[in-house]
Order: structure tokens, then C-alpha cells, then sequence
């Protein structure tokens, strides 16, 4: 193509924090612009964001509806390709469903809807449309990860055997729902999250990575919910065993409530022959553990490539000791996204390096997850099978 991929977006205006992560990721590669959007549910924060990002008065919107139905009208080399939704969890289903209808690709937050049923009928509007749809698991974005996962799926560690995932916050140890702080206050309430809230907001992220790494699949599982802070409504802590397809055993926790904690989301992985370490809090490090020889430690960013995967070479942004976190995993989903959906407006078929994006069955198994971590919870039966 010989210009950028143009972004509309619904939700992340000046109060939000997603929104701005979502731009920064959006811009990092100049494949992508924002030109226009809907920015806030209230009308003068929307006016105010959209000024704040130089939007065109007439391409700020007060509502999604407005901005899809406009946007539609508008000149084939004015229009937007695709629309970017940061809203709260129950707020993510009806924009998405309308973009589609109105023939606009999607990039999408996790969990990506707010019910199961909602998920479903995406995946059923993006086969009837033929357009993409990007869910953003931020952490399959590292290309640490993506080595990791060349190299387990791949059979370098042989069968997998163990899956260790943890994933502890302390940013809620407290009732700070109660003490003006936004974020909590939508995380933790039913009405906006969803049936759960720490197993919802960060669990489905290490269930995510979890199966994505693998390429194996949850089967069956054992949950443990807890609400640690009183008052709370939502579950801020949890424990889940977990039985994948090849037999192999898991174990994950998430928590919200170890205090002192910041995002320390981590992946152990053993097979017969060895294991991998990945950290997100030191992400550009993998660690290789062999069975009958020294554990190896792979860099991102580092001059050579063997015994680098393609997938993670791909992603790698920076030259060695330059840490690659966040933002530029951020960055890679979108980017990935975009040469994508360029290729397809081109008549181009995307390599598979370009589609290595989480997309609707992800989202799909995410609020599956959901769903069944819930049950569990509540039953008083040791197993509960994976429904779908």
C-alpha cells in the first residue's frame, strides 16, 4: 500500500488510560493514523479529546453510532479501515457489531465481550463479512514469546508435561474502588466487568499465554476464587488447576491482592526434554533449561539470528540491551494487524509471521474461560469440563 491505514477509535479519551497505549502502539510503526473518533460517552470530555489529538471537529463524534454511520458515507480515500474499541468490558459487543456492519475491520480489547453468546455472534459477523478482527492479548505481542512458543510447539522440549502461570498485582489490595480510583470501579463492578473480575481481567491473560505458547488446549479444570478485600463484589484473587488435551497438568493463580506486586506475570513450561522461563517484567530474557546439559539464556534484540525463530526475529524492534517492553509488544499486534489488513487490501495473501495476531476464537476461549473458572468456583465437583 502506499499509505497509512486510517483508525477511528471508541472510547479512550483523555480520562481513559488504555486509549492512549492503544495510539502510541497504533503510530509506533507509521502504518497507521487516527482520523477520527468517539472518544467518551461524555460530550465535552469527546470535544476536548478530540481536539487534544488534532481530530477534525467534524470527525470527533459524540457517539459510536454517529461515527460508524458518518464514517460509512465518507469518500473511499477519506474513510476509515477499521475502528479501534477501548471501552469498559460491557460496552465492547454493540460498537463491534455495528463497525462490521458497516464494513469496518476491528481491533478490540480483551475480554472481548461481555458474555460468551456475544463472542459467538462476533465470530459469526466476521465469517459473514470476511473483514479482521484483532483481539489485543498484549503479551503474545513479545518476541520472546513468540520463541518460546516456536520452540515448545516445535518439539525442541518434547511433550509437555507441566504449565506453571502466575500472574499477581497488588493494585487492589485495597478498597480503592471506594476511593475515587476509575479503574476500579468499572474492574470491579459486575454490571461493567462481568461475572468475574481478577480471573476476568488478568487470568484470561495467563490462560491466553498459556495456550497460545503450547498450542495445547484446557480441557478440563479445578477453581478457586476468592474476594479478599471485603465489600468488594468481585472476586480479587484466584487458583485454578488445569488439564490440557495432550494430558498434560497446569497450574494457575492470579491475583490482585499481593500487595506489593506489580505486573509480574510469568510462564514456566516443561516437556520430557527441558523447560522455558519468561518473565513480562524482564521480557527480553528466555531461559532454557535442558535436562542434560547447561540452561541457556536467549536475548531478544542480539546480532544473531540461529537459534532464533523467524516469528521472533520478526518482532524485534531494538538492538541488543535495549529492553523491548510493553509498548513495543503492543506495538507488534498492531503491527501485525496492519501489514495484514494491508496485504488484503492490496490482494496479497499476509505471511504467517503477519497474521501471528490473537483474533475472535481467542476472545472466543477467554470468555469461555470465564465462564468456566466461575463454575468451578462454585461447584463442589474436583473437575468441571471446559465448555465452549
Amino acid at each position: 500500500m502506499n499509505r497509512k491505514l486510517r483508525m477511528g477509535m471508541v472510547g479512550g479519551g483523555k480520562d481513559a488510560f488504555i486509549g492512549a497505549i492503544h495510539r502510541i502502539a497504533a503510530n509506533m510503526d507509521g502504518l497507521i493514523e487516527l482520523v477520527a473518533g468517539a472518544l467518551s460517552i461524555n460530550a465535552d470530555i469527546a470535544r476536548d479529546s478530540g481536539k487534544a489529538l488534532f481530530l477534525p471537529e467534524e470527525r470527533t463524534y459524540l457517539t459510536y453510532d454517529e461515527m460508524l454511520e458518518k464514517e460509512s458515507k465518507q469518500p473511499k480515500d477519506k474513510r476509515m479501515d477499521f475502528v479501534t474499541i477501548v471501552t469498559p468490558n460491557f460496552a465492547h459487543f454493540a460498537p463491534a457489531m455495528l463497525a462490521l456492519d458497516k464494513g469496518f475491520n476491528v481491533v478490540i480489547e480483551k475480554p472481548i465481550t461481555f458474555t460468551i453468546d456475544e463472542a459467538k455472534q462476533l465470530k459469526k459477523k466476521v465469517e459473514e463479512t470476511g473483514l479482521v478482527l484483532c483481539l489485543t492479548h498484549t503479551y503474545s505481542g513479545y518476541p520472546m514469546v513468540k520463541q518460546a512458543k516456536h520452540m515448545v510447539q516445535s518439539g525442541a522440549l518434547g511433550k509437555v508435561r507441566k504449565i506453571w502461570v502466575e500472574y499477581p498485582q497488588g493494585w487492589l489490595s485495597k478498597l480503592t474502588e471506594r476511593e475515587g480510583n476509575a479503574q476500579a470501579a468499572w474492574r470491579t463492578d459486575p454490571k461493567k466487568s462481568g461475572k468475574s473480575g481478577c480471573m476476568g481481567d488478568i487470568g484470561t491473560h495467563a490462560a491466553h499465554l498459556a495456550e497460545y505458547i503450547t498450542g495445547l488446549r484446557i480441557t478440563h479444570l479445578c477453581a478457586d476464587l476468592n474476594v479478599m478485600v471485603q465489600g468488594r463484589a468481585l472476586d480479587d484473587d484466584g487458583n485454578v488447576l488445569l488439564k490440557f488435551d495432550n494430558g498434560a497438568a497446569g497450574v494457575l493463580m492470579a491475583s490482585q491482592v499481593a500487595a506489593g506486586e506489580e505486573n509480574a506475570l510469568k510462564i514456566r513450561i516443561y516437556g520430557e526434554k527441558g523447560g522455558i522461563e519468561w518473565a513480562q517484567q524482564e521480557p527480553n530474557t528466555l531461559l532454557v533449561k535442558w535436562l542434560d546439559q547447561p540452561t541457556q539464556i536467549f536475548r531478544a534484540g542480539v546480532g544473531y539470528k540461529e537459534p532464533l525463530s523467524g516469528f521472533a526475529t520478526h518482532n524485534f524492534r531494538t538492538p541488543g540491551g535495549h529492553p523491548e517492553g510493553y509498548l513495543e509488544a503492543f506495538g507488534n499486534i498492531y503491527r501485525n494487524f496492519a501489514l495484514t489488513l494491508s496485504a488484503r487490501i492490496d490482494g496479497k495473501e499476509p505471511s504467517k509471521e503477519m497474521l501471528d495476531f490473537p483474533k475472535v476464537d481467542e476472545g472466543i476461549r477467554g470468555m469461555a474461560f470465564i465462564n468456566n473458572v466461575v463454575k468451578s468456583a462454585a461447584s463442589n465437583e474436583k473437575w468441571t469440563a471446559f465448555e465452549m
